[in-house]
């Protein structure tokens, strides 16, 4: 379900809640380890003078929110009192009472290309006060973004005590920048969470980039699957393999298109028709031996298997939404509750033979070896997947301890940084550390995995807290600045709430302003009733911007902006309205996986929209709707997504058999317990 091509290629969201990669430095002093030698060297300052031996280096203070009153920082050059070394800066800062908000010390760079390095060093200590741990970053511009919105690549180093110690940081644990060029700044963050006290400093000296040769494992680092290779290179290689793996398919589209005539003239006709081909694409579409959905099919124009290309892999998302699709196919009578139950019990057989790391499973694996094909740990991957097994272990009793076993081996305090009070996008096993960024935004689908870990008992409720409603306004990359952005109270808790505003509708935006990061949690978990006054209502005024948007704004006959394949070519695409996110996806594809998300809380133009596409558009196959059009060229996408269509058979299901998913999911105990959490909040109480 990860939409993106890796969590750490994701944009800063902000910086009071970037995420903590864990990357600890030996202990001890002097130098703790030995070191490779460096065959390069670039000083980025020896703070010697104020001026840095490389031109253009400048030094400042700065604070995340200027008008917060964070608090303040000092930075001078001093003697060092370090063997050999002459001066040294000395960093000292003082937080204000109450203070959230970072502040930190930065080096301006001069579009600074550090492609040539591979390792940060640096001597560094404590002094009276500090902080064990210390956040690093380096930060570059962000193309085609506004000027204050950067790609930032940080760390955070471990083990800081009151005697000088040379520490080298591997570019590659810097996970958020892949190119290392044109670098702007380096800045080390000071975190009122992370200082056990309102007052410290740390002394830094010999700030260098070094080349050793040995960089270390990266995030881009691919998992080649050995007993896949050897299959593909015994029939010939990837190519030759298609057929092969077509032939563990469950079945095959007799057709690319069905005349729109031929599909009911009734509405409750047409979604039973949609419904039933939907189901029969994702059945067709699963591998026959192991029960596991494939990720993709294009047919690239034409139904014929030669011209089509399989993607034999899928991610727990996937597999986690099939189950539920089997419960949907029960509940609308596709399958009859014994096929429902040997198709469950096929799939549980095959995640019980994965391979997994500390209970979790890896986000990809191949379907037909079942090797892992990832070193990612997602977060929000993992929450699908435990959302399909809570809704199968109240829908099938019978296979039930079987979910129950599952669920109890993950641990959401994995992915859980107590000090940030976030949840981290995931985790990398190769590094091994946490991925460069968390989840602070509150209005996002991963919100679905932060009720269920605190549901757990595995993250206390403050985490819900901590997830932000809205930025500050100092943050003027923002598609607009909040209204009302003030402190707000629920219960025990305090945080900053805030809106935006759309043609005099509230709402909390999501990072891009997509159907998808806005109701895919519906899904599963009915908002509209157990979160009326706020995540309910937020829905509801996402799907009514998004139809308003396309239809009003943009021109478009139909609506329904979210991430899904690129109309035009084979890749992938973010899209959304732009004024619903806080950055904001550019306006492109329309997909029918968010027009069906939107029966959930808008089902009269929700259905409408539906039909349109199906009528409009040659965007209906023998499997249903195909994954995205284009409306200003009316180009379409044909590519089954299994993600994408298992959203649109849950989400039939919940319209037409009166929240069925929904009822089973918050039936069980982990839900129970959140659901006073949901009701406690009101969004635009000013």
């Amino acid at each position: 379900m990860t939409r993106f091509p890796d969590p750490a290629s994701l944009l800063i969201l902000w910086a009071l809640t970037g995420g903590s990669a864990l990357a600890s430095a030996a202990e001890g002093s002097e130098p703790p380890l030995p070191l490779e030698p460096a065959t390069a060297r670039l000083l980025l300052h020896d703070f010697e003078q104020a001026a840095s031996p490389l031109p253009g280096v400048v030094m400042s203070g700065w604070t995340a929110e200027p008008g917060a009153r964070a608090g303040r920082i000092w930075h001078e050059l001093q003697p060092s009192r370090r063997e050999g070394g002459g001066r040294a800066l000395h960093l000292r800062y003082r937080f204000n009472p109450e203070a959230r908000s970072d502040i930190g010390w930065q080096l301006t760079l001069p579009d600074l290309d550090a492609s040539a390095y591979d390792h940060l060093e640096f001597w560094i200590r404590g002094d009276s006060g500090q902080a064990d741990a210390l956040k690093l970053e380096f930060k570059q511009p962000l193309a085609d973004s506004p000027p204050g919105l950067q790609r930032k690549g940080s760390t955070v180093i471990t083990g800081i005590g009151g005697d000088w110690r040379r520490v080298r940081v591997p570019l590659n644990l810097m996970s958020g920048i892949e190119d290392w060029r044109h670098l702007r700044q380096f800045g080390i963050v000071f975190q009122p969470r992370r200082a056990p006290s309102a007052a410290g400093g740390y002394w830094l000296d010999d700030l260098t980039l070094i080349k050793t040769g040995r960089p270390g494992p990266s995030i881009r680092d691919s998992v080649v699957p050995p007993l896949k290779t050897a299959w593909e290179q015994r029939v010939g290689g990837k190519a030759a393999a298609q057929p092969h793996v077509r032939a563990r398919l469950n079945g095959w589209p007799a057709r690319l298109t069905v005349d729109p005539a031929e599909l009911p003239d009734d509405d409750p006709g047409f979604l039973a028709r949609l419904a039933r081909d939907t189901w029969r694409g994702l059945s067709a579409l699963t591998d026959r031996e192991h029960g596991l959905p494939l990720d993709t099919v294009r047919l690239n124009g034409s139904p014929l298997p030669e011209r089509a290309w399989v993607g034999d892999y899928t991610n727990v998302t996937n597999i986690g939404l099939y189950l539920i699709d089997i419960v949907a196919a029960r509940e609308l009578g596709l399958i009859d509750p014994l096929e429902a139950r040997v198709r469950l019990s096929q799939t549980l057989d095959t995640l019980e033979r994965l391979e997994t790391y500390r209970g979790f499973f890896y986000n990809y694996y191949d379907t037909t070896t079942l090797e892992r094909t990832s070193h990612f740990i997602s977060f929000v991957d993992s929450a699908w997947l435990t959302a399909g097994l809570i809704v199968a272990r109240n829908a099938v009793p019978e296979q039930a301890w079987r979910c129950t076993r599952l669920i109890e081996r993950e641990d959401y305090r994995f992915f859980y940084d107590p000090v940030e009070q976030l949840m981290a996008h995931g985790y990398y096993v190769n590094l091994p550390q946490r991925a460069e960024y968390s989840y602070g935004m509150l209005y996002s689908e991963a919100r679905l995995g932060s009720l269920i870990a605190i549901g757990k008992g595995e993250a206390p409720a403050e985490h819900w807290y901590r997830m932000a409603r809205t930025f500050p306004a100092s943050f003027d990359w923002q598609s607009q600045s909040p209204k009302h952005r003030a402190e707000r109270t629920v219960g025990e808790f305090t945080f900053p709430g805030g809106y935006y505003a759309w043609k005099g509708i509230k709402y909390l935006p999501s990072w891009g302003g997509s159907l998808f990061e806005a109701l895919m949690p519906l899904l599963v978990l009915d908002e509209v009733r157990h979160a009326p006054a706020s995540l309910g209502r937020n829905a509801r005024a996402h799907a009514e911007i998004q139809r308003r948007f396309a239809l009003e704004h943009l021109g478009y006959p139909v609506w329904g902006l979210s991430p899904s394949s690129t109309p035009a070519g084979d890749g992938y695409g973010e899209y959304g309205a732009r004024i619903l996110g806080a950055r904001g996806y550019r306006s492109g594809a329309v997909t029918p996986h968010a027009a069906a998300l939107a029966l959930l809380v808008d089902p009269i133009p929700a259905v409408a929209n539906l039909r349109q596409l199906a009528k409009r558009y040659p965007l209906y196959g023998d499997f249903g709707f195909y994954d995205a059009v284009d409306p200003k060229t009316g180009q379409v996408a044909h590519n089954y997504l299994a993600l994408d269509q298992s959203m649109i058979l849950i989400a039939l299901a919940n319209y037409s058999r009166d929240g069925v998913i929904q009822r089973y999911f918050a039936a069980d105990p982990i839900i129970q317990r959140v659901l006073p959490l949901l009701k406690a909040e009101r969004f635009f109480d000013e």
